[in-house]
């Protein structure tokens, strides 16, 4: 089987404050911005990987979502219960510090962990959480 990840999916509340971060501080570059039906969708993704993206979209995005939907959505967001992505980097130490140094709430300074990387963490201006490791045998 051929199968790769093309997109995954990451909900923001303000775009501008997404992209600042994403783009300026992680320095992705952004591939597509689109506006439908009052909402917005912004993919960007990292210049070393042209065929991977990720789509920051509005909480609740799916069409099919109730308006009670989409509002526990953004409940879940504003409480940082959502899920974001797991990044890969060359020096965990050297991210940290420029991450840090934006002003992004910090959930776990680098460490080794026990599985063979070493990591940290942090929440994006919407409150998803972001890991960032670097592989021990790389």
């Amino acid at each position: 089987m051929d199968v790769k990840l093309k997109q995954c999916f990451i909900a923001v509340d303000d775009h501008d404050k997404a992209l600042a971060f994403y783009v300026d501080v992680l320095g992705l570059e952004v591939r597509n911005d689109v506006g439908f039906e009052g909402m917005r969708w912004v993919t960007v993704g990292s210049p070393l990987q042209p065929d991977v993206e990720i789509v920051l979209e509005p909480p609740g995005a799916n069409p099919d979502a109730s308006p009670a939907d989409r509002q526990a959505m953004a409940e879940l967001l504003a409480k940082g219960m959502l899920r974001g992505v797991i990044f890969t980097t060359a020096d965990c130490d050297a991210l940290f510090a420029r991450v840090e140094a934006s002003g992004a709430d910090v959930l776990q300074e680098p460490m080794d962990q026990p599985y063979g990387a070493r990591d940290c963490a942090f929440r994006d201006p919407a409150g998803n959480m972001l890991r960032f490791m670097e592989r021990a045998d790389k």
